[in-house]
């Protein structure tokens, strides 16, 4: 059913629309059924009822349903409260017979490795060269353009050549 309890409802009721939580609906057409009794409209109040009461049987119905899941829930915490106590208390059990903690035991050496053998995957960046890398030659510059072509009133209309780099 979801959340049924704070979603907001449309309701087409005689009197028009009633917008609101269940509840709010509930109340809204509880209080058109004692004006509809005050002026004396039988068919009027019956109607407003039997909308209310529609209302009133969804808010029911999404609240049990609310309470089974939190009692499902308090149920499983209950379960996982006293597996931690059992748990808690052989381990008790075990310190008072001398036996020591698993967890404060000794733990094993790591193993020693020296500076060659990291245990890591070679790559290209690491891999040591015998040669010395060459040094990158400077970009070879253009050759000046003439001064006709290089006018922004040109066919490419790409401005200057300083702009194009």
């Amino acid at each position: 059913m979801g959340n049924i309890v704070n979603r907001v409802f449309e309701s087409s009721g005689p009197e028009g629309k009633v917008r609101g939580t269940p509840q709010q609906i509930i109340d809204k057409y509880n209080q058109l059924t004692r004006d509809a009794q005050l002026s004396n409209d039988r068919v009027a109040a019956e109607n407003f009822q039997q909308h209310a009461e529609h209302y009133l049987r969804m808010l029911s119905s999404a609240q049990k349903e609310q309470d089974a899941r939190r009692e499902q829930q308090e149920r499983e915490n209950r379960e996982r409260q006293a597996e931690r106590d059992r748990e808690r208390a052989k381990r008790q059990e075990r310190e008072s017979n001398g036996e020591p903690d698993p967890s404060q035991s000794n733990q094993p050496d790591l193993i020693d490795r020296s500076e060659d053998e990291s245990g890591l995957v070679e790559t290209p960046e690491t891999q040591k060269s015998d040669k010395p890398k060459r040094p990158r030659k400077p970009r070879a510059k253009k050759p000046p353009k003439d001064e006709g072509e290089s006018g922004s009133g040109g066919p490419s209309g790409s401005g200057s050549a300083e702009a194009a780099e």
